[in-house]
């Protein structure tokens, strides 16, 4: 039976989600960026490793789906999901014309160890990604270059981080972000003449060592960026 106008023209939504978080390289024990996906388990592309995402239905919001299907894939549970970007080339399903609305959000290693992991949902090194389903390495790469290119002006590292943290710690975090280590002294420098952060009276307890100094965020200033991540 030849195919409908209706099935040939029609558009399906659907939502993927890419969730950062660090975690300690297996081997050297650094921080680094993993993320998880999820292992398709019917066609196209059965058994390959997939973005947490599905369809979204004619009652419920972008947003609302893409939390939900992350929590059903994975129990995770971001306080803050974020528009990236959507993804729409004609080709990029063989099954139809298939528009991802993406979402992304940056999660604590705590709330990464919390998540569910089995057969079918794992964590991966961004670095060494398998060949994921439909164009999702695109996708990933697409965040990443986000995340990278706003680490350098935005508050990006205070979602990996507490409320207080080290220079050192925040060193690790934008080390880890941009891929490449820093000279500590020149980040201190950088870090101690930006008005965004700011020194407490406290110090990291215990150790041998004169204990660091705690810094945090300056919440009062007025960042460019209009959430945790910006928009594209």
């Amino acid at each position: 039976m030849p195919e409908s106008r209706a099935s040939r023209d029609e558009v399906r939504v659907a939502v993927s989600t890419v969730i950062v978080a660090l975690r300690p390289h297996p081997r050297t024990g650094t921080s680094v960026l993993w993320l998880p996906l999820v292992r398709r388990t019917r066609e196209p592309f059965a058994g390959r490793w997939a973005l947490p995402g599905g369809w979204v239905p004619a009652d419920e919001g972008l947003a609302a789906a893409a939390a939900r299907n992350l929590f059903e894939t994975t129990r995770l549970q971001p306080a803050y999901l974020e528009q990236l970007y959507a993804f729409g080339d004609v080709g990029r399903s063989p099954t139809g014309r298939v528009v991802s609305i993406v979402y992304w959000a940056l999660v604590r290693a705590e709330q990464a160890d919390a998540a569910s992991e089995g057969e079918n949902v794992r964590w991966v090194m961004a670095d060494e990604l398998p060949e994921l389903a439909f164009d999702h390495n695109r996708i990933v790469e697409y965040a990443l270059w986000r995340l990278r290119t706003k680490m350098e002006y935005s508050r990006i590292a205070h979602a990996f981080l507490g409320e207080t943290f080290t220079l050192t710690e925040l060193r690790h975090v934008h080390e880890a972000v941009l891929g490449r280590p820093l000279d500590p002294a020149n980040f201190r420098r950088s870090i101690e003449s930006s008005p965004a952060i700011v020194r407490t009276d406290e110090r990291v307890t215990g150790g041998r060592h004169r204990p660091p100094r705690l810094y945090r965020y300056n919440t009062a200033i007025e960042l460019a960026d209009n959430g945790p991540l910006g928009t594209p």
